[in-house]
């Protein structure tokens, strides 16, 4: 980045901002299978939560657990992205980070069947 928002406030920083958000939305899209395919999940869960019969609170809910997993997914994505960038050698904390970062999005799956059990039956 080199500092492209230094200097820049207001909505010229807030529209720069998107389009760089927009750039990472897409490198993640076509560099990884992961993101991809829980972007088609989302296409696909994220209409069917809001045609179900239950509370906007519930639809909330169930909107926002199959959107965590993309953000969660995006955040090993840099993870795994600024590890090899410092180095493709085998290291235990290089390792550590990957691993916690793909923890992380198996926990944020796991919410999703949770929270959608929950509405729909709790």
């Amino acid at each position: 980045m080199n500092g492209r928002h230094k200097g820049r406030s207001g909505w010229k920083r807030v529209w720069n901002a998107l389009f760089y958000s927009l750039d990472g939305f897409a490198a993640a899209f076509k560099h990884e299978d992961a993101f991809r395919f829980e972007v088609i999940l989302a296409l696909i869960l994220i209409p069917l939560a809001l045609h179900m019969h239950v509370s906007g609170i519930g639809r909330a809910l169930m909107v926002a657990s199959v959107l965590l997993v993309l953000v969660i997914e995006l955040l090993n994505t840099a993870i795994e992205a600024a590890t090899d960038r410092i180095s493709l050698d085998d290291h235990v904390l290089a390792k550590r980070a990957k691993d916690m970062g793909s923890a992380a999005v198996m926990l944020s799956l796991i919410d999703v069947p949770v929270v959608w059990f929950l509405v729909a039956f709790g």
